[in-house]
């Protein structure tokens, strides 16, 4: 359903050593506990209602498969919130793993560790109808609007990098300062993941419009990882856990069930 763009990981995490997964010997911040991060607000479809705690939206349901996959039982597992920005920064975390749509990329491993990826995505432009931009074709085409988006992301990234508008593009700290700056009129479009444009547009916005797909740039897809603290011991067991419900299936049926209603979007040339 969705085309990548960006760029891989050019490093996986090591795998755990045998028997270092068993939950009751697992060292996270709180014994028997696994504490889970995420920003605030966070917006469907990767969790609905700003309540990670459901289990209901991508992210939520994700975060307890992986609980499940390593031996904790949904009581016990804690939410914190983090905001996107300090969830990244060096430092020790308040969290064991933090999933708010965080793309792996070889500078953010410098001050975290990420888990194996968990989701390949597509960043896309979307804007309001009406707007000149709306019709545009291709990034040659948007290099003149006035563009924002979060701070810190790498949607903010692919304005500066695919599309290097004229203008500085604004930055906003979160998707709902970004998306009232749109309907105000004071930037043309933005930037956001492809199944966050879908629900921003259809269920946000009056007149909400997906101008496009960034094209992929090298090739290789961006994806998603969970952010554990630089060198965490649970690295390596998280991202077992990840890969054994890839194989299993299922990411693949929480993808169908979160995000696959979404839809297409055209591609910019």
């Amino acid at each position: 359903m969705l085309l990548a763009a960006g760029c891989a990981p050019a490093e996986q995490p090591a795998p755990a050593a045998s028997g270092a997964c068993d939950p009751a010997g697992l060292p996270t911040l709180t014994a028997g506990t696994l504490t889970v991060g995420t920003d605030q607000p966070v917006y469907p479809p990767w969790y609905l209602d700003d309540d990670p705690t459901s289990g209901r939206g991508f992210e939520s349901a994700v975060a307890y498969a992986i609980a499940d996959q390593l031996g904790f039982a949904r009581e016990a597992v804690t939410w914190v919130r983090v905001p996107f920005n300090a969830a990244i920064a060096p430092g020790p975390k308040t969290y064991d793993l933090n999933l708010t749509e965080f793309s792996i990329s070889d500078e953010r491993r410098q001050a975290v560790d990420f888990s194996s990826p968990y989701y390949d995505v597509a960043q896309a432009v979307i804007t309001v109808e009406g707007n000149a931009f709306a019709g545009a074709t291709t990034v040659a085409e948007l290099k003149g609007a006035r563009l924002g988006g979060q701070v810190g992301t790498t949607s903010y990234q692919a304005i500066v990098d695919q599309i290097a508008p004229t203008a500085e593009p604004a930055v906003y700290n979160t998707n709902d300062d970004a998306k009232l700056a749109l309907q105000n009129g004071q930037v043309d479009a933005l930037v956001v993941d492809l199944p966050t444009a879908f629900f921003i547009t259809s269920a946000e916005l009056d007149g909400g419009v997906i101008v496009g797909q960034l094209p992929t740039g090298s090739g290789v897809p961006e994806q998603f990882g969970a952010v554990l603290d630089k060198d965490s011991p649970l690295t390596g067991c998280v991202s077992e856990a990840v890969d054994a419900l890839r194989a299993d299936g299922t990411l693949g049926a929480l993808e169908q069930e979160w995000l696959a209603s979404a839809g297409a979007a055209p591609e910019l040339r």
